[in-house]
């Protein structure tokens, strides 16, 4: 077959490290958008089943068939819309899969129709590199601040990384995690432990409408795909983005009764895939967007033991992992956005605001991040055709 033909040690690798960081820098979100609609251990358990199966199948099958790293992964400002909205609203069960149903419907609706990506075709490549850059440099600071409360093991690991990069460049993500997964099962850090699957039957109501359904769909849209086009943009890959966004939302709607409340394109792990480290081969990269898939799938399948596996790394080492890992493409990023004179400023300041994590109207940085470039652009070309003029 020559997709094990195509696999090496560090795609295999750059699939787990995307899982790990995908997975357990988000998942008490998640808990805790579950949660505030009532959620049983059950039902919890129902939604990772779902999440994973539906991240793993829409990240596993069509990166098979097109041979192209394909990452989809859950809203996680989705998620943290939920969770605010769930405690606020004192929404039901019942609910909020209705709303899951309505914003699969959209996300489902904008992929066929193409409207999302006519839009993403009209913004010059320095803003989306810009935009990836700084959220993809959220994490890299995140590495580093990790050393405010694990020194050590931090120090241990740019170590690791930057003689990976010397000695066997190829490995060297693969070398980072051996050695901290080592040092933290040898400090006694690593703790391992739990959670039967529950259909909800859906209600749709206004208010859940317009609290859960519309604000999930635009923070998904604008949070979560944006930068996901960035990042294959960036990557240079050139994927069919309506018709993997329509599976999105086909996926959505289907499983949304099971508790998958969005799904869509990844940015921060699909960098991981799609980046030299994970193989020097572009065309040979969507192995490790399989291999990721396929964990996924294992820990919708084999919920309560995976979940535990992995939410028992520390902190510290997947924030320091995620950010060692993402430094080729934060750089590539940054020389994107950068190269261009007559388009710098206006990537810088994409970057910038992106950078900041601000939230406005309840939408996320990378959309007022494209907003506030474009306006800069807008302004700086709008003015050099006036000077122009006779």
């Amino acid at each position: 077959m020559p997709f094990f033909k195509d696999l090496n040690l560090s795609a295999a690798t750059a699939g787990f490290v995307a899982v790990l960081v995908g997975f357990t820098s988000s998942v008490a979100i998640v808990f805790q958008a579950a949660q505030a609609f009532g959620a049983t251990p059950a039902q919890i358990t129902s939604w990772m089943w779902a999440l994973g199966l539906g991240m793993g199948l829409c990240s596993a099958i069509p990166s098979l068939v097109l041979k192209q790293p394909v990452m989809v992964a859950w809203s996680t400002p989705g998620a943290a819309v939920l969770a605010t909205a769930g405690l606020a609203g004192g929404f039901s069960m019942a609910e909020a899969i209705g709303a899951f149903m309505v914003c699969g419907a959209l996300i489902t609706l904008a992929g066929a129709t193409g409207w999302f990506e006519r839009v993403m075709s009209k913004i010059p490549m320095a803003i989306a590199a810009a935009l990836l850059a700084g959220v993809l440099a959220r994490f890299g600071l995140q590495a580093f601040a990790a050393a405010q409360t694990a020194l050590v093991q931090v120090a241990l690991m740019l170590l690791a990384y930057l003689l990976g990069r010397r000695l066997a460049p190829r490995y060297a993500v693969v070398i980072t995690l051996l050695v901290s997964v080592a040092y933290v099962v040898l400090r006694g850090q690593f703790n391992a432990g739990a959670l039967t699957l529950e259909l909800a039957r859906p209600v749709f109501t206004l208010a859940a409408l317009t609290s859960l359904a519309l604000p999930l769909f635009v923070v998904t849209m604008a949070s979560q795909n944006l930068p996901g086009v960035a990042a294959i943009r960036a990557a240079g890959y050139d994927m069919p983005i309506s018709r993997i966004i329509t599976l999105t939302g086909v996926a959505t709607l289907v499983l949304a009764p099971f508790g998958a409340f969005a799904l869509n394109l990844s940015a921060i792990t699909a960098a991981i895939c799609m980046g030299p480290e994970a193989h020097p081969d572009p065309k040979k990269r969507y192995t490790a967007a399989v291999t990721c898939g396929a964990i996924y799938v294992l820990i919708g399948l084999f919920g309560a033991a995976v979940t535990g596996l992995l939410i028992a790394f520390p902190r510290e080492l997947v924030l320091a992992i995620a950010g060692i890992a993402l430094l080729g493409s934060i750089g590539g990023g940054l020389h994107a956005a950068l190269k261009d004179d007559t388009h710098r400023e206006a990537a810088l300041i994409t970057f910038l605001v992106t950078l900041s994590g601000v939230v406005i109207a309840g939408i996320g940085s990378a959309f007022w991040g494209v907003v506030a470039g474009a306006v800069a652009l807008f302004v700086q070309q709008y003015g050099l055709r006036q000077k122009s003029k006779p």
